[in-house]
């Protein structure tokens, strides 16, 4: 192929992984948070609370994400009547994403959580600690340390996942692969592709291996 045809392939992927980062930073950036909300529900001793979440966590477990974005997107218009324009599409992307991961995460810091001794709690109240001082201060940093494995494996996941936006026909980059493979009728854009995500991987990867080097001062 035209090395010319090549190198403009190469630029239109990589301006459409400028989406795919995008859509990558807010999930995280609402699904870490919400994860925790979601985890503390789940364990909270009014049952009603600890069904509702468990509820929300099977549901969004045991679709497809393809599924909830189609909904996300379609259900305001198809239920209610509403119409939000255009950019509903991104918006419905990201709450699909936040939402969906959110209960990945939650159920993650769940075992975090659960997997720390109940005597530490009771030392934390015989030394005077709040509730929240407990938590913040010795619970805490011990189960981050002890789900970055498990938090790592599920933003890898998220990586290769947000190739699933292309279904609402949001441009992110596997929707110009798509585009340019059906332009060229040529394979070679989903390899450039492939490799772009696999090179974001790596990177997410060596950040995650950093964080996790840096807690190695603290032991078991």
């Amino acid at each position: 192929m035209d090395p010319a045809v090549v190198s403009a392939m190469c630029t239109t992927l990589v301006s459409g992984f400028g989406m795919t980062v995008r859509i990558f930073i807010i999930t995280l950036i609402g699904a870490l948070p919400l994860g925790v909300v979601v985890a503390l529900c789940r364990m909270s001793s009014f049952k009603p609370l600890a069904l509702l979440a468990r509820i929300y966590v099977s549901i969004l477990r045991g679709t497809p994400l393809m599924l909830q974005l189609f909904v996300w997107m379609f259900a305001p218009y198809y239920m209610f009547g509403l119409s939000f324009g255009p950019g509903w599409t991104m918006t419905a992307c990201s709450i699909g994403f936040i939402l969906n991961y959110s209960a990945y995460f939650g159920e993650i810091y769940r075992s975090g959580i659960q997997s720390i001794p109940r005597g530490q709690y009771e030392a934390a109240e015989v030394l005077g600690y709040t509730k929240v001082q407990t938590f913040m201060y010795i619970i805490l940093p011990q189960v981050i340390k002890r789900i970055l494995p498990a938090m790592g494996n599920e933003i890898i996941a998220l990586v290769k996942d947000t190739s699933l936006a292309f279904v609402l026909g949001v441009a992110e980059m596997f929707t110009f692969a798509k585009a340019l493979a059906a332009k060229h009728v040529s394979m070679l854009p989903y390899a450039i592709a492939a490799v772009i995500y696999w090179i974001f991987t790596l990177f997410v990867e060596f950040v995650l291996n950093k964080i996790e080097k840096s807690m190695s001062y603290y032991h078991d």
